[in-house]
């Protein structure tokens, strides 16, 4: 098993904020997708991006990880847990983290489930901090507890997703707009002990939105001749693509809402907020260019100070 600087992944110093992981990680994100990335291996690339920000965007994950780095490994470096794992101390992450349905956070490596995957296991099941130990006789039954990170579409339209946990596979329905921290029961299938498995929601890392309570925030790249002269546009959402409309002498930063395209609830569902990012496009050829050189004739030095 070889160690990963997810750090050095996402482009960002080891004491970067949890702000600016979160920009790194979108930028990237947009960069890589499968959907819309022609770059060679994009989707490896996608699959790291995501998998380094699951694992620095919580403070638990990211603290044990930190104490790992911290003894010198180097990217690609073999590694392999002692018994009773890197951190004796640490006690493990407290839930098994499992992710449905082809969101964020399938196909993590080996060296992520080592150090994040499995909770409080037994010898080999725990992570680099969990606490070897096993128990002997006949168990009450007693509720299971793992996190369940639910891609966002799955919230939106209420879908069941599939997931693996302790070798088998389950299908869960998850509720349509239901909320981070609320847990969904399964009645009997908190394994052989007979209790139930309690799985606590949390939203999946996407690429394309942000969460803001119910609402839905996407950064829509536009063109600067979109953004002056205005424009319809596709923009994706949890409910399909709609066409927006740009109101001319747009500018970046600027804030357009999609009612009721955010995450379902009551009293009302949230909206999608569209926030306006103006990039140049790099020219391709001589026409391209020289209609660049024309705008810069027109405008001259003089928009700066508008």
């Amino acid at each position: 098993m070889q160690f990963k600087d997810y750090y050095q992944t996402l482009g960002v110093e080891p004491n970067a904020g949890d702000a600016e992981i979160k920009t790194a990680y979108r930028r990237l994100a947009r960069k890589y997708h499968p959907d819309v990335s022609k770059e060679a291996g994009a989707e490896e690339k996608f699959k790291a991006v995501n998998e380094a920000y699951e694992a620095l965007r919580d403070p638990q994950k990211r603290a044990a990880y930190d104490q790992l780095r911290a003894r010198g490994y180097r990217p690609g470096d073999d590694i392999q847990p002692p018994p009773g794992g890197f951190n004796p101390g640490h006690g493990g992450v407290d839930f098994e983290e499992i992710f449905a349905g082809g969101g964020a956070g399938g196909g993590f490596s080996d060296f992520f489930e080592s150090m994040f995957g499995r909770g409080r296991g037994g010898p080999g099941r725990g992570g680099f901090g969990a606490q070897p130990g096993a128990h002997s006789g006949p168990r009450a039954p007693a509720d299971t507890r793992a996190k369940l990170a639910v891609p966002l579409e799955a919230i939106y339209a209420g879908d069941s997703v599939r997931i693996g946990i302790n070798g088998r596979t389950l299908e869960v329905r998850v509720p349509k707009g239901i909320r981070e921290g609320q847990a969904i029961r399964l009645a009997g299938q908190g394994g052989s002990n007979g209790g139930d498995l309690l799985l606590e929601v949390e939203y999946a890392a996407h690429p394309r939105f942000e969460v803001d309570g119910r609402n839905v925030i996407h950064m829509l790249p536009v063109a600067p001749w979109e953004a002056a002269l205005g424009a319809t546009v596709s923009v994706p959402t949890l409910g399909g693509p709609v066409e927006l409309k740009i109101p001319s002498n747009s500018e970046a930063g600027r804030k357009l809402r999609l009612r009721g395209r955010g995450l379902p609830g009551k009293p009302a569902d949230g909206d999608q907020i569209v926030e306006l990012e103006v990039l140049a496009p790099r020219p391709q050829d001589d026409a391209q260019t020289s209609a660049y050189e024309a705008l810069r004739d027109a405008f001259g030095d003089g928009w700066r100070r508008a």
